[in-house]
């Protein structure tokens, strides 16, 4: 039985695809009870302490966080009126012994947007900030770098790191750090998490973090600190999401996380919502904790309040100045139980709703309501503690809706609603958000650039060796079905057997693999190169991460559709040849047939123009990457539209569909 050539690709895209499906779906399964057992018996963990939930204030805290504030000398004002907004008003509305700053804390961009560097005045803007407001008398202020924070840095002793001198934590712990809090006879853990890069280059390649293996040593002896000082939570905070961050060695930043069932969460910021496709981005861990992602302060003036009450954890992301806040903490929201970290029993035993209700003003009234029964409303405990008596024992099978009713003394009212379970059932996340704070960008990135890599060398290969056995009479020239595709595959293939189209065609992304992409200030006044796989900086190496994105991107908008282009070329030099009495093409029609070529050498030319307001002029010339590229591509370009006859001789005996054809040199 023949089976044709798409077939074979059907089939075979087919598989890969399911394989890609397969292992993002084991990547991103968490809610299985089996894994849950796998993860207990394999850190020997104990069942979670079981708490008597009623209506006291004991074995309660809650704090705030804040993250990608990005303050600019630039752009945007208000982002720092209205950060002082926040240190007056809401701070003063929830009181909290702690305020998480996770991180790009200053925007550190150039007027262009596209160079960066430290700036001192955003640094003092963000200090007086603090200073002015006195947020650092009524609570602490714990802040921790992001990697605009470490753009164009050397090193920490570095001039240019005024993390050091004008942040709140900076002078005391230069990178990551412990800080514990006791509260109501409990003791609780913030352990900073400072993933930057050393030395931190410009934009973009400092897009992903990096732990080395003194770090990772340190972030343990934190760990080992806290314990010592028998801390009942840890609550972790990052700039980074885990998906972001590099480790030196096996034992990475997710399995120090897991090994400890004290951790709750780990809260960073850093993917901006993914420019609003993701507002919410959370996750269940491999591991048994959350992992949520906090939108920006810059452009969506988020923060959030995280609650732990009575082993509990319960948050709530609010936009500034919405008011009034209410966050249900007793019975917990299901789709965020951790059952390896919390004792559902604490809820089935309990004896009270708790509701936390925050605002700038008095709150009037409180009320609650579980699925369709009536509104019933809540009594003030104490501080923003509002209870009410229910029996748990009547919703212990199923999802049920719990819904709360804040109003304040300015008549502004606040609707919140969540699902509760009391029998172990579970809520999954929103795929997406999932797969980018479980997933390993790094991984990812360099997938993506070896696939690219692979689509623009291989086929070209085949088809020139295919080429060779058709006229070596060992196969058939190959009819596909498709009409499209066969007239594709004929534009390709008549290319490929072009040898100085084809050989810069194959090598030019091979090169991008093995040799330098670029050569100069990587960080001001220090020299670096640039390779897919790393970047070396004085005597330091980085490994190569976010450098396969952008190697991804250049292969798919620039290489791809240079082939295409020089396909089209040299196919309607052929069709010239095949038929001599063709008409050429007026001037309209020729400029027209120019455009993609002149689109794609704009495009290219405008990136170059961007990496020279990025990395400067000698970057720009020693960079086979961006600028020599064009260079190339106007060669190619040419030599295409120049093709001589005899150089098609070759194809004219695989293709031609004459009988005949006299090749004229």
């Amino acid at each position: 039985m023949r089976i044709s050539v798409s077939t074979i690709v059907f089939l075979v895209s087919v598989v890969m695809l399911s394989i890609f499906v397969a292992n993002v779906a084991n990547l991103i399964a968490t809610d299985s009870k089996t894994h849950h057992e796998e993860e207990t018996q394999r850190f020997g963990r104990e069942k979670p302490r079981i708490y008597k939930i009623g209506d006291k204030m004991d074995n309660l805290m809650w704090f705030l966080q804040i993250s990608d504030i990005h303050i600019s000398i630039f752009k945007d004002p208000f982002r720092i009126t209205e950060l002082k907004e926040f240190c007056d008003k809401t701070v003063d509305a929830f009181n909290p012994p702690v305020v998480i700053a996770s991180g790009d804390l200053t925007d550190a961009k150039k007027k262009d947007a596209m160079g960066s560097k430290q700036s001192l005045d955003e640094w003092k803007h963000y200090k007086r900030v603090l200073d002015e407001s006195g947020v650092l008398k009524k609570t602490t202020w714990l802040d921790v770098r992001g990697n605009h924070d470490n753009f164009n840095v050397i090193n920490m002793k570095s001039p240019e790191n005024y993390y050091l001198n004008y942040s709140v934590q900076g002078r005391r712990h230069p990178r990551s750090y412990l800080h514990q809090l006791v509260q109501n006879s409990q003791t609780y853990s913030f352990i900073a998490v400072d993933a930057c890069l050393e030395p931190g280059p410009k934009r973009p390649f400092n897009f992903v973090g990096f732990l080395d293996e003194y770090e990772i040593d340190k972030i343990k002896e934190l760990v080992q600190e806290s314990k010592r000082l028998n801390s009942d939570y840890i609550v972790w905070f990052g700039h980074y999401p885990t998906s972001c961050i590099l480790s030196q060695c096996n034992n990475g930043i997710r399995e120090i996380m897991a090994e400890h069932k004290e951790g709750m969460v780990y809260l960073c910021g850093h993917y901006h919502t993914l420019g609003g496709l993701v507002p919410e981005m959370y996750t269940l861990q491999r591991g048994g904790y959350l992992e949520l992602e906090l939108a920006d302060w810059k452009d969506n003036r988020m923060y959030r309040v995280g609650i732990i009450d009575h082993g509990q954890f319960s948050f709530s992301d609010n936009q500034h100045n919405n008011w009034p806040v209410a966050v249900i903490t007793n019975p917990k929201h299901v789709l965020f139980t951790m059952p390896e970290r919390e004792n559902i029993k604490s809820i089935v035993e309990s004896t009270h709703v708790r509701v936390l209700a925050f605002s700038t003003v008095p709150i009037k009234s409180v009320s609650i309501r579980i699925n369709e029964e009536g509104w019933v409303q809540c009594r003030k405990v104490e501080g923003p503690l509002y209870v009410t008596r229910w029996n748990a024992s009547r919703y212990l099978n199923g999802i049920h809706t719990i819904r709360t009713k804040v109003v304040d003394e300015l008549n502004r009212e606040k609707e919140v609603v969540q699902m509760f379970a009391l029998d172990g059932s579970r809520m999954s996340f929103k795929v997406l958000g999932k797969f980018l704070l479980m997933s390993d960008a790094s991984r990812i990135f360099a997938i993506a650039f070896g696939v690219m890599l692979v689509l623009n060398v291989i086929p070209l290969c085949v088809l020139r060796v295919c080429h060779k056995l058709v006229l070596m009479k060992k196969m058939q020239r190959p009819r596909l079905r498709i009409r499209c595709f066969h007239i594709f595959v004929r534009k390709v293939w008549i290319t490929s057997t072009i040898n100085y189209l084809f050989w810069p065609m194959v090598l030019y992304p091979l090169y991008l693999v093995f040799g330098p992409w670029a050569a100069g200030e990587v960080i001001e006044d220090s020299f670096g190169v640039i390779f897919a796989w790393g970047m070396y900086i004085g005597n330091s190496y980085l490994p190569g991460s976010f450098t396969y994105a952008y190697g991804f991107f250049q292969l798919f908008t620039f290489h791809v559709p240079l082939t295409i282009i020089l396909a089209f070329t040299v196919d309607r030099r052929f069709q010239m040849l095949e038929n001599p009495l063709m008409k050429p093409p007026n001037l309209l029609v020729l400029l027209w047939r120019q455009l993609p070529f002149f689109l794609l050498i704009s495009m290219q030319t405008v990136l170059a123009y961007f990496f020279w307001l990025a990395y400067g002029t000698v970057a720009t010339i020693l960079c086979p990457f961006r600028s020599w590229s064009i260079l190339i591509a106007i060669v190619l370009w040419y030599l295409a539209h120049t093709v001589p006859n005899y150089r098609l001789r070759s194809a004219v005996s695989v293709w031609s569909s004459a009988k005949r054809l006299s090749i004229d040199d």
